[in-house]
């Protein structure tokens, strides 16, 4: 399973880290990506990085302010997040891309295993 936490009430133009360990599944020979849902809105890609962290693809909203990483000795993935904007207010789940170690995808779809959410809101 993957669990995701860091999640909280912040201001506009702080950073926040999120994180998502992964226990009871192979975690490091696959991509993961980071996702997120408003509320009354269809799930979004906000960033994906390789299984040996040498690739990152980004959405355009984060591009800059978010940075994704991970730490496969730890079996966790991380969300670096900066500037953070009352749009970036979401649910964030961590999710594994079930086709490994192929190309960076956006789509939800690519993802089998997802973590259970962590809430971020961001007061102006």
């Amino acid at each position: 399973q993957l669990q995701a936490y860091g999640g909280g009430l912040v201001q506009a133009g702080v950073s926040l880290r999120l994180s998502c360990a992964a226990s009871g599944l192979t975690f490091s020979m696959y991509n993961m990506g980071w996702f997120r849902q408003a509320a009354g809105k269809e799930r979004e890609f906000v960033a994906a990085i390789s299984w040996s962290g040498v690739s990152t693809y980004y959405a355009d909203s984060v591009k800059g302010r978010f940075t994704i990483s991970r730490d496969n000795a730890k079996n966790t993935v991380y969300l670096q997040m900066s500037s953070l904007k009352p749009e970036d207010t979401a649910v964030y789940y961590c999710a594994r891309d079930r086709a490994g170690r192929s190309s960076l995808d956006r789509a939800p779809l690519r993802y089998d295993y997802w973590g259970q959410g962590t809430l971020v809101t961001v007061s102006s």
